[in-house]
């Protein structure tokens, strides 16, 4: 029974980085049953009670070691680990995981990680070094593998693949569990029994930015007087509740925020329930695609452009100059479609969760 250690951000209250650790584990439970998994979190009991796996304190340079010494193939990632957008500490810790277990003797796949913005000589320097010396490198867009590629990254082949939350089929959502959710949040049938549209609007702060605020708030507001229930859908709990109450407190119609710091499973459940996303978080935008759920992206992040332009789904923009009518105009243009944009999606989507399975092949072709 091989045991197979796995590095990301995790245990962070991060929905985006637990749905790439949910998806993960279950393409590797699937396609390599019996394996053993050791996920590297920030809180070990909470990761090693919600997916089944065992976890370790990813803080504590003795567990980590220990759980590296007795591994047979480390996975780093998914997950947009090897960047310095948010300081030079990512890099240095997840190169060093990396490179400790090189240290050790035992491979190493990058598994369909998103790679930058790197802009410090040191990170760039230090990815060069490392990641040249791994045994299996896949990223989850062009974008990321011309990255590598500027920084000299050339020994392990480079694999595009796609997101790891994209392996997972519109089939495994727990749909109830979701309308549950809605319910909890305050989102209920009418008088006649129907339920209105619901969209889901996904926020978060950054670098200060506060314009796209009452851009965002006007738009809902159109929706609202449309029949649209809006509802604030937080991802990073609890800095993402803040940014919610901040756009919702703009809105002169009644909306929701959902609460509730729930399980992967249940959140994807609610999103397959959404009939639109407006997301700035690149995970909402990607659970809202394995939902088949039209979807409209603010982009903060290359990442987010990136996905878009993969899924064929609009961007209202980015969120530094973000108006009004560029948010009304892209929803607008998304409605106008109807059920169409549904079946592109669905195709789209379709091709790109083989391409998120071939990264767990890739990794565990490693395994002797």
């Amino acid at each position: 029974m091989p045991t197979i250690v796995i590095s990301g951000y995790y245990g962070f209250n991060n929905a985006g980085d637990e749905a790439v650790l949910y998806s993960i584990v279950r393409t590797l439970k699937k396609q390599r049953p019996g394996a053993r998994l050791v996920v590297l979190s920030n809180d070990p009991k909470r990761t090693a009670r919600a997916y089944g796996v065992e976890s370790v304190n990813r803080w504590n340079p003795f567990t980590v070691l220990q759980a590296l010494w007795e591994a047979d193939l480390l996975i780093s990632g998914g997950g947009s680990l090897l960047q310095d957008a948010t300081g030079p500490r990512s890099i240095l810790y997840y190169l060093g995981i990396v490179w400790a277990a090189k240290l050790f003797g035992k491979p190493v796949a990058i598994y369909a990680q998103g790679i930058g913005p790197v802009n410090g000589t040191l990170g760039r320097r230090l990815i060069r070094r490392i990641v040249n010396r791994v045994d299996v490198v896949s990223v989850r867009d062009a974008r990321s593998r011309q990255e590598l590629m500027e920084m000299e990254v050339t020994r392990p082949p480079v694999h595009v693949t796609a997101d790891p939350v994209l392996a997972l089929d519109r089939r495994e959502l727990d749909l109830e569990a979701g309308r549950e959710l809605l319910l909890r949040a305050g989102i209920v049938p009418g008088d006649d029994g129907r339920m209105s549209p619901v969209v889901g609007v996904s926020v978060r702060e950054w670098q200060g930015l506060t314009g796209y605020r009452a851009a965002l708030a006007r738009a809902c507001d159109d929706l609202a007087r449309q029949g649209w229930r809006v509802l604030f859908v937080p991802m990073q709990f609890p800095a993402d509740i803040v940014a919610s109450r901040e756009v919702a407190r703009q809105m002169q119609e009644k909306s929701y925020v959902l609460k509730e710091n729930c399980s992967v499973s249940n959140l994807m459940g609610l999103i397959g329930n959404l009939d639109l996303v407006i997301g700035m978080r690149l995970h909402a935008l990607i659970m809202a695609g394995v939902a088949r759920v039209p979807m409209v992206g603010i982009c903060y992040d290359p990442k987010v452009t990136s996905f878009l332009k993969q899924v064929e789904q609009p961007s209202a923009g980015k969120v530094e100059t973000l108006t009004y009518e560029e948010v009304r105009d892209a929803v607008q243009g998304v409605l106008a479609q109807g059920d169409e944009v549904r079946q592109q999606l669905a195709e789209r989507v379709a091709e790109m969760r083989e391409e998120a399975r071939e990264s767990a092949r890739l990794a565990l072709g490693l395994l002797k």
